[in-house]
C-alpha cells in the first residue's frame, strides 16, 4: 500500500517562499505522473503542477514563473518550490500520484500553505 506524505507547509509572507516535500512510502510504478493540487474551503481543488516520470512537467497558468515542480525517483519524493509566494496561494496543498497503465490514484493528507503578512 503507497502513503503519499506531504511536508512543507507553513507560514509565509507575501514575495516570500516555501517548498514542498511528498515522500511516498512505497515504490510507485512507472510510469507514472505526480502532481500538486491545491484547495480552499469551499472551493473545487485545482491543479497546480504536474511531472512525468521522465520530468516532462505542466503548471496551472496562475503559478507560471513562479513555482516548480521536481522530482527524485531515488527518493520516491516530488517537490513543489513555492516563489513570490501572494495571499492567493493560500490553501491546503495536495500531493498526488496516478499511474499511467492503471486506474489507480494515490493522495496526500495535505498541508497547509498560509501567505500572509
Amino acid at each position: 500500500q503507497v502513503q503519499l506524505v506531504e511536508s512543507g507547509g507553513g507560514l509565509a509572507q507575501p514575495g516570500g517562499s516555501l517548498r514542498l516535500s511528498c515522500a511516498a512510502s512505497g515504490s510507485i510504478r512507472s510510469p507514472n505522473t505526480m502532481g500538486w493540487f491545491r484547495q480552499v474551503s469551499g472551493k473545487q481543488r485545482e491543479l497546480v503542477a504536474t511531472i512525468t516520470s521522465d520530468s516532462s512537467t505542466t503548471y496551472a497558468d496562475s503559478v507560471k514563473g513562479r513555482f516548480t515542480i521536481s522530482r527524485d525517483n531515488a527518493k520516491n519524493t516530488v517537490y513543489l518550490q513555492m516563489n513570490r509566494l501572494n495571499p492567493e496561494d493560500t490553501a491546503v496543498y495536495y500531493c498526488r500520484a496516478t499511474l499511467r497503465y492503471a486506474p489507480i490514484v494515490y493522495w496526500g493528507q495535505g498541508t497547509q500553505v498560509t501567505v500572509s503578512a
